[in-house]
Protein backbone atom coordinates (compact mmCIF):
# COMPACT_ATOMS: atom_id res chain seq x y z
CA UNK A 1 0.00 0.00 0.00
CA UNK A 2 1.21 3.39 -1.03
CA UNK A 3 0.15 6.96 0.92
CA UNK A 4 0.42 9.97 -1.16
CA UNK A 5 -0.08 13.51 0.03
CA UNK A 6 -2.28 11.95 3.15
CA UNK A 7 -4.03 9.46 0.74
CA UNK A 8 -3.82 6.05 0.91
CA UNK A 9 -3.94 4.44 -2.90
CA UNK A 10 -6.92 1.97 -3.18
CA UNK A 11 -8.95 3.30 -0.57
CA UNK A 12 -12.28 4.61 -1.16
CA UNK A 13 -12.43 8.39 -0.74
CA UNK A 14 -15.72 9.11 1.29
CA UNK A 15 -14.38 12.68 2.58
CA UNK A 16 -16.27 14.01 5.75
CA UNK A 17 -17.06 17.26 6.53
CA UNK A 18 -15.86 16.28 10.47
CA UNK A 19 -12.00 17.68 10.19
CA UNK A 20 -9.55 20.57 10.87
CA UNK A 21 -5.81 21.61 10.68
CA UNK A 22 -3.39 19.76 12.98
CA UNK A 23 -1.91 22.34 15.45
CA UNK A 24 2.04 20.81 13.93
CA UNK A 25 1.62 19.75 10.67
CA UNK A 26 4.62 17.41 10.95
CA UNK A 27 3.93 16.35 13.89
CA UNK A 28 1.76 12.57 13.37
CA UNK A 29 3.50 10.03 15.84
CA UNK A 30 0.53 7.87 17.05
CA UNK A 31 -1.77 5.38 15.76
CA UNK A 32 -5.20 5.05 17.38
CA UNK A 33 -7.26 1.81 17.00
CA UNK A 34 -10.88 1.53 17.14
CA UNK A 35 -13.80 -0.39 16.28
CA UNK A 36 -17.68 0.62 15.33
CA UNK A 37 -20.68 -0.75 13.52
CA UNK A 38 -24.17 0.78 13.43
CA UNK A 39 -26.03 -0.15 14.15
CA UNK A 40 -24.49 -1.69 16.97
CA UNK A 41 -23.37 -5.01 16.36
CA UNK A 42 -24.84 -4.97 12.60
CA UNK A 43 -21.97 -5.44 9.98
CA UNK A 44 -21.94 -3.64 6.11
CA UNK A 45 -24.88 -0.98 6.32
CA UNK A 46 -23.11 1.66 5.05
CA UNK A 47 -24.23 3.36 8.32
CA UNK A 48 -20.96 4.36 9.50
CA UNK A 49 -19.84 5.84 5.99
CA UNK A 50 -23.27 8.28 6.30
CA UNK A 51 -22.42 9.09 10.52
CA UNK A 52 -19.07 9.94 9.86
CA UNK A 53 -20.61 12.47 6.96
CA UNK A 54 -23.45 13.66 8.98
CA UNK A 55 -25.53 11.82 6.61
CA UNK A 56 -27.33 9.53 9.53
CA UNK A 57 -30.68 9.33 9.64
CA UNK A 58 -32.00 9.22 12.99
CA UNK A 59 -35.13 7.84 12.47
CA UNK A 60 -33.76 4.72 10.95
CA UNK A 61 -33.01 3.18 14.18
CA UNK A 62 -33.63 4.27 18.17
CA UNK A 63 -29.56 4.03 18.78
CA UNK A 64 -29.18 6.61 16.29
CA UNK A 65 -31.36 8.75 17.72
CA UNK A 66 -28.73 8.97 20.99
CA UNK A 67 -25.87 9.81 18.78
CA UNK A 68 -27.70 12.19 16.31
CA UNK A 69 -26.02 15.22 16.33
CA UNK A 70 -22.57 14.45 17.22
CA UNK A 71 -20.08 14.94 14.96
CA UNK A 72 -16.97 12.77 14.50
CA UNK A 73 -15.02 11.19 11.96
CA UNK A 74 -11.74 8.63 11.45
CA UNK A 75 -9.21 8.79 9.07
CA UNK A 76 -9.75 5.04 7.82
CA UNK A 77 -12.67 2.32 8.01
CA UNK A 78 -11.65 -0.95 7.33
CA UNK A 79 -14.83 -3.32 6.70
CA UNK A 80 -15.54 -6.67 7.40
CA UNK A 81 -14.37 -7.86 4.27
CA UNK A 82 -11.04 -5.87 4.56
CA UNK A 83 -12.32 -2.52 2.55
CA UNK A 84 -11.10 0.34 3.34
CA UNK A 85 -12.40 4.25 3.06
CA UNK A 86 -11.05 7.23 3.93
CA UNK A 87 -12.95 9.98 5.49
CA UNK A 88 -9.78 12.46 6.34
CA UNK A 89 -7.04 13.18 4.76
CA UNK A 90 -4.06 11.69 6.93
CA UNK A 91 -2.28 15.20 7.10
CA UNK A 92 -5.56 16.35 9.02
CA UNK A 93 -6.73 16.15 12.26
CA UNK A 94 -9.88 13.71 12.29
CA UNK A 95 -12.27 13.72 15.62
CA UNK A 96 -11.97 9.80 16.81
CA UNK A 97 -10.13 10.20 19.58
CA UNK A 98 -11.94 12.41 21.77
CA UNK A 99 -10.72 13.35 25.78
CA UNK A 100 -7.62 11.54 25.20
CA UNK A 101 -3.96 11.19 26.68
CA UNK A 102 -0.88 9.01 25.23
CA UNK A 103 2.68 8.66 27.20
CA UNK A 104 1.56 11.81 29.51
CA UNK A 105 0.48 13.96 26.17
CA UNK A 106 -3.16 14.65 25.95
CA UNK A 107 -5.52 15.89 22.89
CA UNK A 108 -4.19 12.42 20.57
CA UNK A 109 -6.47 13.81 18.15
CA UNK A 110 -3.89 16.60 17.17
CA UNK A 111 -1.18 14.22 17.05
CA UNK A 112 -2.43 10.59 15.74
CA UNK A 113 -4.34 9.07 12.46
CA UNK A 114 -7.05 6.68 13.59
CA UNK A 115 -8.53 3.99 12.26
CA UNK A 116 -11.57 2.11 12.59
CA UNK A 117 -11.96 -1.34 12.29
CA UNK A 118 -16.09 -2.82 11.66
CA UNK A 119 -16.57 -4.68 14.61
CA UNK A 120 -17.62 -4.58 18.52
CA UNK A 121 -15.76 -5.27 21.35
CA UNK A 122 -16.47 -8.93 21.94
CA UNK A 123 -17.04 -10.46 17.72
CA UNK A 124 -13.69 -11.69 16.64
CA UNK A 125 -12.50 -9.57 13.87
CA UNK A 126 -11.50 -10.77 10.78
CA UNK A 127 -8.55 -12.24 9.07
CA UNK A 128 -9.38 -9.98 6.01
CA UNK A 129 -9.15 -6.73 8.69
CA UNK A 130 -6.12 -8.03 10.42
CA UNK A 131 -4.31 -8.16 6.86
CA UNK A 132 -5.56 -4.65 5.82
CA UNK A 133 -4.67 -3.48 8.45
CA UNK A 134 -1.07 -4.39 9.35
CA UNK A 135 -0.65 -3.39 5.78
CA UNK A 136 -2.11 0.06 5.98
CA UNK A 137 0.29 0.45 9.75
CA UNK A 138 3.14 -0.52 7.72
CA UNK A 139 2.64 1.99 4.71
CA UNK A 140 1.75 4.79 7.45
CA UNK A 141 5.23 3.74 9.59
CA UNK A 142 6.93 4.25 6.36
CA UNK A 143 5.40 7.70 5.37
CA UNK A 144 5.34 9.10 8.99
CA UNK A 145 8.95 8.20 10.49
CA UNK A 146 7.82 9.45 14.09
CA UNK A 147 5.04 6.76 13.82
CA UNK A 148 6.45 3.40 15.57
CA UNK A 149 5.28 0.06 16.37
CA UNK A 150 5.81 1.01 20.03
CA UNK A 151 3.24 3.83 19.01
CA UNK A 152 0.02 2.17 18.31
CA UNK A 153 -2.50 1.96 20.58
CA UNK A 154 -6.20 1.42 21.36
CA UNK A 155 -8.84 3.78 22.35
CA UNK A 156 -9.45 1.95 24.90
CA UNK A 157 -5.87 2.59 26.55
CA UNK A 158 -5.93 6.05 25.37
CA UNK A 159 -9.04 7.00 27.15
CA UNK A 160 -9.46 4.28 30.09
CA UNK A 161 -12.80 4.52 31.40
CA UNK A 162 -14.63 6.29 28.44
CA UNK A 163 -13.75 3.79 26.24
CA UNK A 164 -14.16 0.35 25.43
CA UNK A 165 -12.59 -0.66 21.97
CA UNK A 166 -11.26 -2.35 20.33
CA UNK A 167 -11.95 -4.54 22.93
CA UNK A 168 -10.89 -7.68 24.36
CA UNK A 169 -11.88 -9.60 20.60
CA UNK A 170 -8.68 -7.80 19.15
CA UNK A 171 -6.00 -10.13 19.13
CA UNK A 172 -3.18 -7.53 19.86
CA UNK A 173 -0.42 -10.33 19.48
CA UNK A 174 -1.65 -11.50 16.05
CA UNK A 175 -1.53 -7.97 14.60
CA UNK A 176 2.01 -6.98 16.02
CA UNK A 177 3.01 -10.19 14.18
CA UNK A 178 1.51 -9.64 10.80
CA UNK A 179 2.79 -6.31 11.65
CA UNK A 180 6.27 -7.22 12.33
CA UNK A 181 6.37 -9.32 8.91
CA UNK A 182 4.85 -6.76 6.89
CA UNK A 183 7.21 -4.04 7.95
CA UNK A 184 10.43 -7.01 7.39
CA UNK A 185 8.55 -7.24 4.01
CA UNK A 186 8.24 -10.93 4.38
CA UNK A 187 4.60 -12.29 3.06
CA UNK A 188 2.07 -12.25 5.63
Amino acid sequence: MIIQKGRLDGARWVPSPNFGPRPQADDISLLVVHNISLPPGQFGTGCVQRFFCNELDSSEHPYFEEIAGLQVSSHLLIERNGDIFQFVNFDDRAWHAGLSEFAGRTNCNDYSIGIELEGTDTEAYTDAQYLALAQVTGALITYYPQMTTDRITGHEHIAPGRKTDPGPAFDWDRYHAMLKSELSGSNI
